[in-house]
């Protein structure tokens, strides 16, 4: 048993299944159920993006799936047996009980990491203080990968998703210069600015370590997704940037949505849907990279963060 080490892979999650939309919203919303506009509205955009059918979810299981088997083939983790748990924020299984599974697998030692490369006090904090706390009753040793969003190859794997897309609108007539990249992620409330987070900060390195490495200049960074709260949110949104590159007479644009790792609302509705309409009305062309998912490159960057973690707490 000594020689396991248990991982706990953290995300927002997702519902299972249609049914499970509302108890999904509202734990989003701490309790508050959310009301049966704001209810039908979330409906109609999981079926515009599943069609009834539930994917999302897989998603994380494969990236879960996948990572355990990357971590077996390296040879640092030779006579090590690393065990992947998966926790989720605001669906089943939660933080907690990845954290309960661990420990009733007699796992002594683990490492937490978040499918989410960049840091924020508003969304890895808030993982790994529920993790800790769950891992400290149970006397779990844990340590945790904060970020990793200038890993080399997390920046590798979005450099050549760019390249590829650029290729397609070079194929496709445009000029491939001429193509605006916007990279994306989603939006927090601007208190976080005051707060000193580095959640903007990390967004703009890995964008600028992106665009670096497809050789990009025709660049910029845009936010997406922000919650419809009294609180202001940090912007510009996508939306509106459309407009205002619309008015540049920017035709074709390519949006990197570099804050997300795996397809699902965010990026199946507000990117493929909302985002292309608005650019179909006005008259742009618009492409939007592959999701990572469990894309090679990702699953090793992953999993040298936690070996690295993992050698740390030894």
């Amino acid at each position: 048993m000594s020689n396991q080490v248990g991982v706990l892979v953290m995300s927002y999650g997702t519902p299972q299944s249609m049914e499970d939309i509302e108890a999904y919203y509202t734990h989003i919303r701490r309790g508050n159920k959310p009301s049966e506009e704001q209810l039908r509205e979330l409906t109609e955009r999981y079926e515009a993006i599943v069609g009834g059918v539930f994917p999302l979810r897989e998603h994380t299981n494969s990236q879960v799936e996948s990572l355990e088997k990357t971590l077996a083939q390296d040879e640092r983790a030779s006579g090590v047996e690393f065990r992947c748990y998966q926790g989720l924020k605001h669906a089943s299984p939660f933080i907690e009980d990845g954290v309960d599974a661990m420990a009733k697998d007699g796992i002594k030692r683990a490492v937490g990491i978040v499918l989410a490369p960049h840091y924020s006090m508003m969304s890895i904090g808030s993982y790994i203080k529920r993790a800790q706390a769950k891992a400290e009753e149970h006397g779990i040793e844990m340590s945790f990968v904060e970020s990793y969003h200038l890993h080399p190859k997390l920046i590798e794997a979005l450099s050549v998703r760019v390249s590829a897309k650029l290729d397609q609108f070079e194929e496709a007539g445009a000029k491939r210069d001429s193509v605006r990249v916007l990279f994306s992620a989603h939006s927090l409330p601007e208190k976080i600015i005051e707060m000193g987070d580095p959640y903007p900060d990390q967004l703009l390195e890995t964008s600028k370590a992106v665009a670096n490495q497809a050789g990009i200049e025709n660049w910029q960074f845009t936010w997406q997704s922000a919650g419809q709260t009294a609180t202001p949110w940090l912007g510009p949104d996508i939306l509106d940037t459309l407009q205002v590159l619309s008015k540049e007479q920017v035709e074709d644009v390519l949006v990197a949505p570099v804050g997300f790792v795996s397809d699902h609302l965010e990026v199946l509705y507000d990117l493929d849907i909302e985002a292309k309409a608005i650019a179909k009305e006005l008259d742009m062309r618009l492409m939007r990279i592959d999701s990572l998912n469990n894309d090679p490159l990702y699953m090793e960057t992953l999993s040298d963060c936690v070996i690295k973690s993992w050698q740390g707490i030894n």
